[in-house]
């Protein structure tokens, strides 16, 4: 295994899996994933807040660590908001993600994460840990400077930011350099794209509110293209290439949060045939200096 991918895949030791709340995912998660891995769960207009929430409650029961999307756009008003956090304090969530979501028109007051951001400050900053969303790829419907002000604006109220997906690392690189030259110093979870079967990836990409991730693929055609392509797309080669940026500690990356699209099962295997890939060289290279 190369240093790269080596360096990061040490990020991996303590991952955020994302899923999409469905009938079927907690069963998949209860099955394949270990309690020592966050889950995040995402929202959409066609599910709603509550498909989130349920879920989050459910697998909070079972011993997982888990982070709620609470799109902005889905938040009717101050007394559901504190609806919502209710709920989740007394469940034990302390971690929460405020994308704006994508409900058109807002189901309430609330047009972007900031707004949201600022009212759950008013309230007493009800969690301790807050995420954000950053795009080292161009948004399809926002300016890439609009993007960095934006996290600049949240930085006050966040506690940490997510990177979207992007599969080139020489993008992701020059997006950490430009950030941190912003003075955004937040740490930072690099996202990735699980191993996901391209023809059930490419499937839910085109489906309409299965969740922020799919949002972001559906708006890059070049995306669908280059993961449908057979050997387009593998996280280990990305990993590998975007090793020595997401190591270097100038880039204050903290972890991994993994885009599973519910492949679940195949997400931990991949993560587990890491480990032991590099617990083999390890071995290897111990054998190789052992006196004769």
């Amino acid at each position: 295994m190369r240093s790269g991918l080596r360096a990061a895949a040490a990020l991996l030791t303590s991952p955020r899996y994302e899923i999409i709340p469905s009938p079927s995912i907690e069963e998949k998660v209860l099955e394949s994933v270990p309690r020592d891995v966050t889950i995040t769960v995402t929202a959409s207009p066609s599910k709603g807040l509550d498909a989130s929430l349920d879920i989050t409650q459910r697998l909070r029961a079972q011993g997982y660590s888990v982070v709620p999307h609470i799109s902005a756009r889905l938040v009717v008003d101050r007394v559901h908001l504190e609806e919502i956090v209710a709920r989740l304090v007394s469940c034990g969530v302390e971690d929460i993600f405020v994308p704006a979501g994508d409900a058109t028109p807002p189901a309430g007051p609330h047009e972007s994460a900031l707004s949201l951001l600022a009212e759950l400050d008013s309230l007493g900053r009800p969690f301790p840990h807050v995420g954000i969303t950053g795009y080292p790829e161009s948004h399809p419907l926002i300016a890439d400077d609009v993007t960095v002000q934006a996290m600049w604006d949240k930085r006050h109220y966040a506690t940490y930011v997510v990177s979207n997906l992007c599969f080139n690392a020489a993008t992701v690189r020059h997006w950490i350099t430009r950030l941190r030259a912003r003075g955004i110093g937040l740490p930072l979870y690099f996202g990735l794209a699980g191993p996901v079967e391209q023809t059930k990836l490419l499937r839910m990409a085109t489906k309409i509110g299965v969740g922020e991730s799919a949002r972001v693929l559906s708006g890059h055609k070049n995306w669908l293209f280059r993961l449908g392509t057979p050997g387009g797309y593998d996280p280990s080669r990305l990993l590998q290439r975007a090793g020595a940026t997401l190591a270097d500690p100038a880039s204050i990356v903290h972890g991994v949060h993994v885009f599973t699209f519910n492949q679940v099962r195949e997400t931990e295997q991949w993560r587990q045939s890491l480990f032991e890939a590099m617990a083999s060289q390890h071995v290897g290279a111990l054998d190789s200096v052992q006196p004769r």
